[in-house]
């Protein structure tokens, strides 16, 4: 039972810190090759649009990490321990990414704040997106390995 209350809990959180990570994906494309600098700064930098990413998704982000070695650790005895484990790696290498990718250029677009386009705009904001990019393809790599461990089900004759 500890261990089908973990998944869930993994899982919800896993799913949770995909989402947002995953809405930055979509929306990337017409942010980099449509947007001006003007209108990249104002939604991205001015108004706050990323303000519950960092309220309510950070704790998230921590909280799955927490989840994914709780349920590796409930799971050490089972054939979903490697999935779990690798999961938790995912997401922790996902959460090291974002410090150490996106969290350093956050610095810097908070220089920004009288809302002009610096030199280095296209630099910046690229290394913004693309580093969002990596984040979310670490987090759907940790997604699909947690799911893939907590729905295994050995075969009837043991073959897996």
């Amino acid at each position: 039972m500890r261990i089908r209350l973990w998944s869930i809990l993994a899982l919800t959180l896993a799913a949770l810190s995909l989402g947002p990570s995953f809405a930055h994906v979509l929306e990337a494309p017409p942010r980099i090759r449509d947007w001006p600098p003007q209108l990249w700064i104002d939604a991205t930098v001015l108004h706050g649009q990323f303000a519950l990413y960092r309220l309510v998704g950070g704790p998230i982000d921590v909280a799955v990490v927490v989840a994914t070695i709780a349920l590796a650790a409930a799971a050490r005895r089972t054939p979903a321990f490697r999935g779990v484990a690798a999961a938790a790696i995912l997401f922790a290498l996902a959460l090291i990414a974002w410090f150490g990718l996106v969290a350093p250029v956050n610095t810097i677009l908070a220089t920004w704040a009288d809302g002009s386009a610096p030199e280095n705009f296209v630099e910046v904001r690229n290394r913004w997106e693309t580093g969002h990019m990596a984040v979310a393809a670490l987090k759907f790599a940790g997604f699909i390995a947690l799911a893939a461990a907590v729905s295994f089900r050995p075969a009837p004759d043991g073959g897996g």
